[in-house]
């Protein structure tokens, strides 16, 4: 699936829960995709879990 396929799909989930369950559901939906995200990325390797704890200043790779 192409990414603006899946851009679609993730505004329409977004939109329905704002629709039907409120500004609480939207965010919440949309924090949890934002996890499921990142959990798919270190999934298929693209981050690894020290990139999210390394200071500005060390350039390490």
């Amino acid at each position: 699936m192409n990414l603006a396929v899946v851009g679609m799909i993730a505004g329409m989930a977004l939109a329905f829960a704002g629709y039907f369950g409120g500004f609480g559901a939207f965010l919440l939906v949309a924090a949890l995709g934002a996890i499921g995200f990142v959990a798919g990325r270190f999934l298929e390797g693209d981050l690894q879990p020290g990139e999210f704890f390394r200071s500005r200043g060390d350039r390490r790779g």
